[in-house]
């Protein structure tokens, strides 16, 4: 398998890669016999990394973690890593030529995410462009643990999907993959959050030109200010105070 650079920010890494470098590598995973994580890192993902160990070890086992969130690649931009708007990719914006790759490649995706309803519309949309691509889905409101979490894994293994694509959110989704890893017969982790949502437009993710230019938390706050508002009022500027202290005290040690 290719490797990529690593960029570190507190103690937790992502990789160098670019969106076709992407879809190559699950591509290639597919045909690895063992199982792959690929994993993505957003300033919400180094907020929960810097504040839980499991989660952090997580992200650093992973084996790829690609950036998807302007305000990463600004802080390691700030920390000194020579980065381009290239190496941040978010998944609604891809998939469409995962699903096109995976058509091609005979290779089979299971989604598992969103309300009852969202996967119906992704697949619909996805075998609209990828007529012969194979692929099943269920949504991701269920108990994670006791008999209905065994049920969905035994219809999981029976499809027996190449690629698993997970989109509780975060820290649940990736929760889910280690109680389950092992029960699970797929050769992918695919862990997206809402890109579903986004991708079936059941969520607003804003204007291009906003999205384009690393404010799509600013839409996002606006149309659920309840449910986002600690994320990113208090989260995006937690972020870059630690990016800074980093800093300051990396100089300090430098220059002693």
């Amino acid at each position: 398998m290719k490797t990529f650079p690593e960029v570190k920010l507190f103690n937790t890494r992502f990789h160098k890669v670019k969106v076709q470098e992407l879809i190559d590598y699950l591509v290639e995973a597919v045909k690895t016999p063992k199982k792959t994580i690929v994993e993505y890192a957003n300033i919400r993902s180094m907020n929960l990394a810097y504040e839980k160990s499991w989660y952090r070890d997580f992200l650093n086992n992973a084996d790829l973690v690609f950036c998807d969130g302007f305000g990463v690649l600004l802080a390691a931009k700030l920390s000194g890593y020579s980065v381009e708007s290239a190496h941040r990719m978010t998944a609604p914006d891809y998939l469409e030529d995962l699903a096109l790759k995976c058509e091609k490649e005979n290779i089979s995706l299971f989604l598992l995410a969103g309300k009852p309803g969202v996967v119906d519309k992704a697949i619909t949309k996805l075998v609209s462009i990828a007529p012969n691509l194979r692929i099943q889905g269920h949504h991701g409101y269920f108990d994670k643990s006791g008999k209905e979490n065994d049920l969905i894994i035994e219809k999981i293994n029976h499809f027996r999907p190449d690629i698993l694509y997970i989109g509780f959110g975060m820290p649940l989704q990736e929760r889910w993959i280690l109680d389950n890893f092992n029960k699970i017969e797929t050769r992918v982790f695919l862990p997206l959050g809402a890109c579903l949502d986004f991708y079936t437009n059941s969520v607003y993710r804003g204007p291009r030109w906003l999205t384009d230019n690393g404010f799509e938390w600013l839409t996002r706050l606006i149309v659920e200010p309840t449910r986002l508002w600690d994320r990113y009022i208090i989260g995006n500027p937690l972020f870059f105070y630690r990016v800074l202290k980093q800093q300051i005290t990396q100089r300090l040690i430098a220059n002693r």
